[in-house]
């Protein structure tokens, strides 16, 4: 029995022309096939199984270590943005699965604290640091599983996870579709998420807005992602309406002035800037004390011999999540209560 065979024979009669086809994928280590799986499938089994992608449960999103359970965290971002690329993949007749995997992995690399953790150590390691760059060191080097070093996840997928944001664009439409569902779910959840904090009102939203996309964050999500398959259908590119793109880049102008920079918002910013130094500057002075089964990592594999200490602290600090950054900085900096 090979189901994989008959997947891969789906792709080729059903999918797009324009789509990615599991049988064509390349790693950069060569692996045999699996009889049930195609090779995107096991990609994504092997992100949805790594630690970097746990710890993406307790990874800010905009609210810094939120009390509430229906906050966002870095992993129901991740949740949501999968489910957008998908519809939009399967309308459009691409492949699903290879989606499916740029969308779990493409924040692997984010740092404690979201934002504000990625623009501490873009300041302090003096080869800066991006999270899309080190999603991709992530996969690639830093996890470790018993077949060997990295997830050696296609070519295909590592692509996407790299361009998913920026003006840079993937070599596949699958990945050039994380772009757009990217920028819909974090725009949509973060408004959620905001009224929720009292942050905004519902009236608020600016009503040209709220009249070109929706009332609520499923229409707004519904109108968005309609006009991107309704605008990429049968193409090779994955696009939006002049009038609905400019209209989101709005929208998104509005959350940057009303929630990101807002002072409310913006008020754990610099406890959480001075959280991500200290530990930086504790590190760089105590090298010897950085967890022991982290050093293993760059003594076992031959790629990473070249890696310096600031490379090495970054790459602890980045996989931290915000609890364990908090009581980090609290067992080094805070004296401990006196017990007999």
């Amino acid at each position: 029995m090979n189901l994989r065979l008959d997947q891969e024979r789906y792709e080729r009669e059903y999918l797009s022309v324009y789509s990615s086809k599991s049988y064509d994928a390349k790693r950069e280590i060569l692996e045999e096939n699996d009889n049930i799986r195609t090779s995107y499938q096991r990609d994504r089994d092997r992100i949805i199984h790594s630690k970097s992608f746990r710890r993406l449960k307790h990874k800010t999103q905009v609210y810094i270590s939120p009390e509430k359970d229906h906050y966002r965290t870095r992993l129901t971002h991740t949740l949501e943005v999968a489910q957008i690329a998908r519809t939009i993949a399967r309308a459009l007749k691409l492949n699903e699965d290879l989606t499916e995997a740029i969308a779990l992995g493409h924040d692997l690399g984010h740092t404690p604290f979201g934002h504000i953790g990625e623009d501490a150590l873009n300041n302090l390691n003096p080869k800066g640091f991006k999270h899309y760059n080190h999603s991709v060191r992530v996969v690639q080097l830093l996890e470790v599983t018993k077949s060997g070093k990295g997830l050696n996840l296609t070519l295909d997928v590592i692509d996407g996870i790299k361009n998913h944001t920026g003006k840079s664009t993937s070599n596949t439409l699958e990945g050039n579709i994380i772009k757009f569902a990217d920028r819909i779910a974090y725009i949509n959840h973060d408004i959620d998420d905001s009224i929720r904090a009292g942050i905004l009102k519902d009236e608020d939203i600016p009503k040209e807005l709220s009249e070109e996309f929706g009332y609520n964050s499923g229409d707004r999500i519904n109108s968005m992602v309609i006009d991107v398959i309704e605008n990429s259908y049968n193409k090779n590119k994955i696009l939006m309406s002049n009038k609905k793109y400019e209209k989101m880049l709005l929208l998104r102008g509005f959350m940057f002035d009303r929630v990101y920079l807002n002072p409310i918002v913006k008020s754990d910013e610099k406890k959480a800037h001075g959280i991500i130094e200290a530990l930086y500057s504790y590190y760089k002075k105590n090298f010897e004390e950085l967890y022991e089964g982290h050093l293993k990592v760059y003594k076992d594999n031959d790629k990473l011999m070249n890696s310096t200490e600031d490379d090495i602290i970054t790459d602890y600090i980045a996989g931290m999540t915000d609890t364990f950054a908090i009581h980090k900085y609290m067992d080094l900096f805070l004296p401990k209560q006196w017990s007999i």
